[in-house]
Protein backbone atom coordinates (compact mmCIF):
# COMPACT_ATOMS: atom_id res chain seq x y z
CA UNK A 1 0.00 0.00 0.00
CA UNK A 2 1.72 2.57 -1.51
CA UNK A 3 1.82 6.42 0.36
CA UNK A 4 0.48 8.97 -2.54
CA UNK A 5 2.62 11.91 -1.62
CA UNK A 6 6.22 9.61 -1.54
CA UNK A 7 5.15 6.33 -3.06
CA UNK A 8 6.57 4.57 -0.29
CA UNK A 9 5.09 0.87 0.95
CA UNK A 10 5.54 -0.60 3.90
CA UNK A 11 7.04 -4.01 4.31
CA UNK A 12 5.15 -6.51 6.52
CA UNK A 13 8.38 -7.22 8.24
CA UNK A 14 8.73 -3.62 9.80
CA UNK A 15 5.22 -4.01 11.56
CA UNK A 16 5.88 -7.63 12.44
CA UNK A 17 9.14 -6.79 14.20
CA UNK A 18 7.98 -3.65 15.58
CA UNK A 19 4.81 -5.80 17.36
CA UNK A 20 7.77 -7.78 18.61
CA UNK A 21 9.60 -5.31 20.07
CA UNK A 22 6.49 -3.52 21.71
CA UNK A 23 5.03 -6.61 22.81
CA UNK A 24 7.60 -9.36 23.59
CA UNK A 25 10.45 -6.92 24.03
CA UNK A 26 12.58 -9.04 21.45
CA UNK A 27 14.65 -6.47 19.96
CA UNK A 28 16.25 -3.22 21.87
CA UNK A 29 16.06 -1.04 18.60
CA UNK A 30 15.32 -1.13 14.99
CA UNK A 31 16.90 0.69 12.26
CA UNK A 32 14.73 1.12 9.07
CA UNK A 33 15.54 2.19 5.77
CA UNK A 34 13.70 3.53 2.36
CA UNK A 35 14.90 1.08 -0.65
CA UNK A 36 14.25 4.14 -2.90
CA UNK A 37 14.86 1.17 -6.11
CA UNK A 38 11.90 -1.01 -4.33
CA UNK A 39 9.96 2.13 -2.94
CA UNK A 40 9.81 0.59 0.31
CA UNK A 41 10.51 0.84 4.13
CA UNK A 42 11.87 -2.07 5.15
CA UNK A 43 14.02 -3.21 8.44
CA UNK A 44 17.97 -2.89 8.29
CA UNK A 45 19.10 -3.61 11.50
CA UNK A 46 17.66 -4.96 14.57
CA UNK A 47 19.36 -4.50 18.13
CA UNK A 48 19.22 -7.73 20.75
CA UNK A 49 17.94 -6.84 23.89
CA UNK A 50 21.53 -6.76 25.70
CA UNK A 51 22.84 -4.09 23.14
CA UNK A 52 22.51 -0.81 24.64
CA UNK A 53 22.41 2.68 23.59
CA UNK A 54 25.68 3.10 22.08
CA UNK A 55 25.37 0.15 20.02
CA UNK A 56 22.34 2.12 18.58
CA UNK A 57 24.01 4.95 17.31
CA UNK A 58 26.61 2.97 16.28
CA UNK A 59 24.32 1.91 13.49
CA UNK A 60 22.96 5.02 12.41
CA UNK A 61 25.04 6.03 9.62
CA UNK A 62 26.51 9.33 9.40
CA UNK A 63 25.54 10.63 6.58
CA UNK A 64 22.46 8.37 5.54
CA UNK A 65 18.48 9.44 6.69
CA UNK A 66 17.24 6.66 8.81
CA UNK A 67 13.88 5.54 10.77
CA UNK A 68 14.48 4.04 14.29
CA UNK A 69 12.74 2.42 16.94
CA UNK A 70 14.14 2.13 20.19
CA UNK A 71 13.01 0.66 23.47
CA UNK A 72 14.43 3.13 26.53
CA UNK A 73 14.08 1.83 29.74
CA UNK A 74 14.49 4.40 32.85
CA UNK A 75 13.71 4.16 36.31
CA UNK A 76 11.67 7.09 37.70
CA UNK A 77 12.33 9.19 40.49
CA UNK A 78 9.90 7.26 42.44
CA UNK A 79 12.23 4.26 41.74
CA UNK A 80 9.80 2.42 39.54
CA UNK A 81 11.19 1.49 36.59
CA UNK A 82 9.65 1.87 33.18
CA UNK A 83 10.22 2.21 29.40
CA UNK A 84 9.77 4.05 26.53
CA UNK A 85 9.08 3.63 23.06
CA UNK A 86 11.10 6.52 20.65
CA UNK A 87 10.71 7.05 17.21
CA UNK A 88 13.71 8.39 16.03
CA UNK A 89 13.83 10.52 12.38
CA UNK A 90 17.40 10.68 11.61
CA UNK A 91 18.25 13.20 9.24
CA UNK A 92 21.94 13.99 9.52
CA UNK A 93 23.16 17.65 7.91
CA UNK A 94 25.28 15.26 5.73
CA UNK A 95 22.76 13.64 3.65
CA UNK A 96 21.27 13.76 0.14
CA UNK A 97 18.60 16.31 -0.01
CA UNK A 98 16.45 14.51 -1.73
CA UNK A 99 17.23 11.60 0.65
CA UNK A 100 16.05 13.85 3.51
CA UNK A 101 13.04 15.22 1.18
CA UNK A 102 11.86 11.01 0.70
CA UNK A 103 12.50 10.83 4.59
CA UNK A 104 10.97 13.66 5.63
CA UNK A 105 7.60 13.01 3.22
CA UNK A 106 7.08 9.19 4.26
CA UNK A 107 7.42 9.97 8.10
CA UNK A 108 4.42 10.10 9.09
CA UNK A 109 2.59 7.94 6.73
CA UNK A 110 5.04 5.06 7.96
CA UNK A 111 5.14 6.22 11.76
CA UNK A 112 1.17 5.42 11.47
CA UNK A 113 2.36 1.86 11.02
CA UNK A 114 3.49 1.53 14.32
CA UNK A 115 1.01 1.63 16.79
CA UNK A 116 2.33 1.95 19.95
CA UNK A 117 5.12 4.71 19.60
CA UNK A 118 5.46 7.03 22.51
CA UNK A 119 7.96 9.70 21.83
CA UNK A 120 8.83 10.73 18.51
CA UNK A 121 12.44 12.70 18.07
CA UNK A 122 13.60 14.37 15.07
CA UNK A 123 17.52 14.47 14.95
CA UNK A 124 20.22 15.99 12.59
CA UNK A 125 23.30 15.06 14.64
CA UNK A 126 23.85 12.64 17.86
CA UNK A 127 23.77 15.63 20.37
CA UNK A 128 20.16 15.81 19.09
CA UNK A 129 19.36 12.34 20.57
CA UNK A 130 21.34 11.78 23.19
CA UNK A 131 20.84 10.37 25.93
CA UNK A 132 19.84 13.17 28.03
CA UNK A 133 17.26 14.07 25.27
CA UNK A 134 15.54 10.37 26.13
CA UNK A 135 15.64 11.40 29.51
CA UNK A 136 14.21 14.37 29.10
CA UNK A 137 11.35 13.29 26.70
CA UNK A 138 10.47 10.10 29.55
CA UNK A 139 7.78 12.31 31.27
Amino acid sequence: MANAASGMAVHDDCKLKFLELKAKRTYRFIVFKIEEKQKQVVVEKLGEPAQGYDDFTASLPADECRYAVYDFDFVTEELCQKSRIFFIAWSPDTARVRSKMIYASSKERFKRELDGIQVELQATDPTEMGLDVFRSRTN
